[in-house]
């Protein structure tokens, strides 16, 4: 008896040291700064996109709004995993970090000019973020963080196909920024995907 009691307490003791190296797992200072810039600039969607719908009401701005807060939300699970502080400010339109904050404000008066506008606005975003996430993709090797960017980034993929479709109905062509244009033509005639859940 006294044996098989030795040896589960050495079993458990095993199972905790396992469990304490997998929430030791240290990030690098290039994948914090990552995670933490991710985390809003999936905000300054949700926000920008806010902003389109109070103005014009577009079904698309709030659609992908939703989408948005789920985003960040999967990172905001990231930051509490591995410890960091959330830099995402509670109200609308207010960033930590002043790059995105001065692209907010440049964003929203863009929508601010026209319907057409905003949807290229959108379409703008999306191609920022697709060519941002492969970025941060190529800078880490950790499974559960690359899981999370695939997923968003599949997301991304399918709200630029929306905002695509809804200038094409417009005779409007949108010509790429960020990612490449043979990139955005692989994106735009294929189908939405289902991104999975984390």
């Amino acid at each position: 008896m006294r044996k098989f009691v030795f040896i589960a307490l050495i079993a458990i003791g095993f199972m905790s040291c396992s469990d304490d190296e997998t929430t030791m797992v240290s990030l690098t200072q290039t994948e914090k700064d990552d995670l933490l810039t991710l985390r809003e600039e999936e905000k300054l969607a949700r926000d920008v996109y806010l902003y389109a719908f109070d103005k014009y009401g577009l079904d698309i701005s709030s659609n992908i709004s939703q989408s948005e807060q789920t985003h960040m939300d999967k990172i905001l699970d990231l930051l509490n995993k591995y410890g960091l502080e959330d830099p995402a400010l509670a109200n609308r339109g207010e960033f930590t970090n002043q790059t995105l904050q001065t692209l907010y404000n440049d964003l929203t008066a863009q929508v601010d000019v026209s319907e057409l506008t905003a949807l290229v606005v959108g379409a703008t975003i999306e191609d920022l973020d697709i060519r941002d996430i492969e970025d941060f993709e190529s800078r880490t090797d950790k499974s559960d963080i690359l899981n999370v960017y695939s997923k968003l980034k599949c997301g991304s993929r399918n709200h630029m196909r929306s905002y695509y479709s809804q200038l094409v109905l417009q005779d409007y062509i949108y010509n790429t920024q960020f990612i490449s244009s043979d990139e955005l033509s692989d994106i735009i005639v294929s189908d939405n995907e289902q991104c999975g859940r984390n």
